[in-house]
């Protein structure tokens, strides 16, 4: 199953926090008892393997995350450099995705600049898409124009996706 880029990973969750302080809290009792009471060094050796193996986790979460935030960074880097190049380019949020078909998705979508909601078709690309991606598109002129009505269904054309990031890797400048 391929995860989802567009998430932040999470590096602590309530499970996790609860099962390291119970480990760390009977690892230093474990530890006081053991010169006092013989006979706990094996439960000494197990409650210290517990530890590592929880220590490992989460340095394997935190490397996760930040492994995230800098894949998402560069993502980000791309796209402003794409949209400072020049040429006509917007960026649209996808909220939903609907349908997922052969040929494309149906999907929803927010113009960012309009803060316009609208449904689109976007054909089908190379990778999936995820809501919660914000694309770099070159709009098309044929169906959006100054001054006219919107289309009820915008057509997103894969040659028109110029870049794509997270949403929530996003820092405003």
């Amino acid at each position: 199953m391929q995860m989802n880029p567009v998430l932040k990973p999470r590096v602590a969750t309530p499970a996790l926090i609860v099962t390291s302080a119970v480990t760390l809290v009977l690892a230093a009792i474990l530890a006081v008892l053991s010169f006092t009471i013989s006979g706990t060094a094996w439960l000494l050796v197990a409650l210290t393997t517990l530890c590592l193996v929880l220590l490992l986790f989460w340095a394997q979460r935190l490397r996760s995350q930040r492994q995230w935030q800098t894949e998402t960074a560069a993502r980000w880097k791309r796209l402003e450099s794409l949209k400072s190049a020049g040429g006509t380019t917007t960026e649209v949020t996808v909220l939903t995705v609907d349908a997922v078909q052969p040929t494309g998705s149906w999907i929803t979508i927010r113009w960012n600049h309009f803060d316009y909601v609208q449904a689109a078709w976007i054909e089908a690309l190379s990778e999936p898409i995820w809501p919660g991606s914000v694309l770099l598109i070159r709009p098309d002129p044929a169906q959006v124009q100054p001054r006219a009505p919107w289309p009820e269904t915008y057509r997103i054309s894969g040659d028109h996706i110029l870049a794509w990031a997270p949403v929530r890797g996003h820092r405003p400048q």
